[in-house]
């Protein structure tokens, strides 16, 4: 049985991570927390013992970690013994992180694909490029290295398998929806790291369509839906990271994933990129100063964890999944609804934050009791899902159901 464990990363999602750690460190041990702003771990820690989360008395620590460095960060994971990882630091760390989990034997978990800073939107599938290069690797080692197990990707990687394995005969098309329904007050803000949120947007948008590679730009397509408790919302079709494992492990021609962005994000964002101000890609200012222009924009917006106190609302996250039951056609949406309000009273975050942060927790209490402790590399819908909605359910995110029968609750 795995356990004390390492979090990378000191933003919202680490808060929330470091939170539901300590609600479970019966299970999970030690938690020890490293960024390169040891201060900021250091204020996760307080939060924790502010809100008395530990469920019982165990060992809290901070640490100064560049992650970049891989004999640093083994090194680390020497120091606190600890057998799990969990990731949620920036997506340019990842390849370092899990270099330094194969090396030690730890358990690696985290909630984003890897990205180059140089580089965006790169050929699909995406996690060819960089993580299912170890995969040998890590069956070779036995290390177990769950990769984008936050809600998306994760939680809808599950929802997919869960609908493929007990509500469908064959799929057509799985559709996620990513809607944020809150408001947090700012004239203008990214709900996680700008740089990361922004790179999403600004390359060619990928979706898999009739079994193959299909591009578009941003913004050019839309749908609406009447989604529970938020209502009416529209969405844009964007690339993201679960469609880049799920159209190559599951046997399903279509699969596209749509975030919901209000008339004002996408007025702000399209002055920005027609400005070049989102480019990754460095300039020079006229007294010969070499800058980024997107980490420029990320400097003077508002950190994502400043947002929470003032959160109000809810998102709105799941899978539209159609295809064949008995040769007959079906359609269902499973899905989950978060409370701003609610994560910040519990952990201080926000509602995206709080859908980011648990998921992994969850992963991490099933390797800890062995259930998805595989010793190789996987996405999430090649686990069994049931075990890690269940968790979830009692942990904070609960999963439901609309289908012909209705809207109701699932049970695990």
């Amino acid at each position: 049985m795995k356990k004390n464990v390492l979090i990378i990363g000191a933003g919202g999602v680490a808060r929330v991570v470091a939170h539901k750690c300590a609600q479970h460190n019966d299970i999970l041990g030690d938690i020890a927390i490293a960024s390169r702003n040891v201060a900021k771990c250091e204020q996760i820690l307080a939060s924790v013992k502010q809100k008395n989360s530990l469920k019982v008395p165990g060992k809290l620590s901070a640490f100064t970690l560049d992650a970049l460095d891989v004999e640093a960060t083994k090194a680390l994971i020497r120091e606190t013994d600890s057998q799990i990882v969990i990731n949620v630091g920036s997506a340019f760390i990842n390849m370092s992180v899990l270099s330094a989990c194969i090396d030690t034997g730890a358990a690696y978990l985290d909630t984003a694909i890897h990205e180059e800073p140089d580089k965006i939107c790169e050929t699909p599938p995406w996690y060819n490029n960089y993580e299912w290069k170890r995969r040998e690797l890590c069956k070779e080692k036995g290390v177990t290295a769950i990769l984008g197990v936050g809600f998306d990707p994760g939680v809808v990687n599950a929802y997919a398998a869960l609908a493929a394995s007990e509500y469908f005969d064959s799929i057509d098309s799985i559709d996620i929806l990513d809607v944020n329904a809150g408001s947090h007050g700012r004239y203008f803000a990214t709900n996680f790291d700008p740089e990361i949120n922004f790179r999403e947007f600004t390359g060619q948008v990928w979706s898999w369509q009739s079994g193959q590679w299909t591009s578009n730009k941003m913004f050019e397509i839309k749908r609406t839906d009447d989604l529970p408790v938020v209502g009416e919302q529209t969405t844009y079709m964007t690339g993201h990271d679960e469609v880049h494992s799920l159209s190559q492990n599951l046997n399903v021609p279509n699969v596209r994933f749509w975030m919901g962005f209000g008339e004002h994000y996408i007025n702000v964002f399209t002055v920005l990129n027609n400005l070049g101000l989102l480019s990754e890609q460095p300039v020079k200012t006229a007294e010969g100063q070499e800058v980024v222009p997107l980490k420029v924009v990320k400097a003077v917006l508002p950190d994502p964890s400043s947002l929470a106190p003032g959160y109000a609302g809810k998102t709105c996250i799941g899978d539209v999944v159609k295809g064949k039951k008995d040769s007959k056609d079906k359609e269902v949406f499973i899905y989950n609804v978060a409370d701003h309000k609610d994560a910040y009273n519990e952990v201080g975050s926000q509602g995206i934050s709080y859908t980011a942060g648990v998921p992994p927790v969850a992963a991490a209490l099933l390797i800890a009791r062995g259930d998805w402790d595989v010793g190789s590399m996987v996405n999430v819908e090649q686990l069994p899902p049931q075990p890690f909605l269940g968790l979830l359910n009692e942990m904070g995110l609960p999963s439901r159901i609309r289908d012909e029968q209705g809207d109701r609750p699932l049970v695990f």
